[in-house]
């Protein structure tokens, strides 16, 4: 079990970016959230199997159509988290 806080820059609001990230995690079995930041960033916390976490890092650059993800800063953290599913956050 592996869990990291991502934050995600470029083109990610108002391009259904945060919807995309909660199905794709959803599809992965991974827990945490996902939520836009007053930056014009998203932020979003995995938890979850390593290998499904950097499978979902590596299609966040894809993203959903009208995105444009410019880079994404990955975080690991060491605390347990008992995330019992994946939100948006609104």
């Amino acid at each position: 079990m592996k869990a990291v806080k991502l934050l995600i820059r470029g083109k990610v609001q108002a391009v259904g970016y945060r919807r995309w990230f909660e199905k794709e995690a959803l599809q992965l079995d991974l827990k945490g959230y996902v939520k836009n930041l007053t930056t014009g960033e998203v932020e979003a916390v995995v938890v979850g199997d390593e290998q499904a976490i950097l499978s979902l890092i590596r299609h966040c650059y894809v993203g959903p159509l009208r995105a444009d993800v410019t880079s994404i800063e990955q975080q690991n953290l060491n605390h347990d988290f008992d995330y019992s599913d994946f939100k948006m956050i609104r």
